[in-house]
């Protein structure tokens, strides 16, 4: 695969997020951005329309109400 050099100028701040994010997820800032910049080129992207999401389904002993903790909505998301 070929690659291009390019320089691109990033606010510090936006940087510093940047750095932040790549450290908590284990990768480098280029792979971030370019992530980005795939993510940008996606046909779905591209024309406007969004991805499907489908919600999960949770039964619940009393419908209309569930209780549930932070660490219990996260696997649920996750899964």
């Amino acid at each position: 695969m070929l690659t291009m050099r390019t320089t691109l100028d990033i606010p510090d701040e936006t940087y510093r997020q940047l750095k932040i994010k790549a450290a908590n997820e284990g990768v480098t800032v280029r792979q971030i951005v370019l992530r980005g910049i795939q993510n940008e080129l996606e046909p779905s992207r591209a024309t406007g329309k969004s991805k499907r999401f489908q919600v999960p389904v949770i039964r619940s002993s009393k419908p209309g109400t569930l209780n549930l903790t932070n660490e219990q909505i996260e696997e649920i998301l996750a899964s």
